[in-house]
């Protein structure tokens, strides 16, 4: 299995970016795995009267995308994922495609940290924001 960058090869200002587009299928999958069953999400009816007049997908969902690319490409397999923020700026919806972007803020080689600014768009336009903490043993 790949190891990803080691902490010697990364730099400050480095990126890597993974998209996504969401089906209907991945909202109801996600909700079954989770729990997370909020008509919102799975129920088409109760979505039509909602202020975004469909189902959307979870907040978290896109968060999962986050750390799906701090996993597999930046810093890459073996990271550690310790903390991470976020904030939510907007819904997805079903047919959208999640841009998920992560670049290299800070590093610290002797501990081996890095911190990570995270941000999930939708053509463009900011959905989720946040900060990681990444050590990369």
């Amino acid at each position: 299995m790949a190891e990803g960058f080691s902490i010697e090869e990364m730099e400050v200002g480095q990126t890597a970016s993974m998209s996504k587009t969401v089906s209907e299928a991945d909202i109801d999958a996600f909700a079954a795995v989770t729990g997370d069953c909020s008509p919102i999400h799975v129920s088409a009816d109760y979505a039509a009267n909602s202020m975004f007049k469909q189902k959307i997908a979870h907040g978290m969902l896109s968060a999962g995308f986050i750390s799906a690319t701090i996993g597999t490409q930046l810093p890459g397999p073996g990271s550690v994922y310790l903390k991470q923020t976020l904030t939510f700026k907007g819904p997805v919806m079903i047919g959208d495609t999640v841009k998920t972007t992560a670049t290299i803020t800070s590093i610290k080689e002797k501990r081996k940290m890095l911190t990570i600014e995270t941000i999930c768009t939708v053509d463009g336009k900011p959905v989720v924001v946040g900060e990681a903490w990444v050590m990369k043993p």
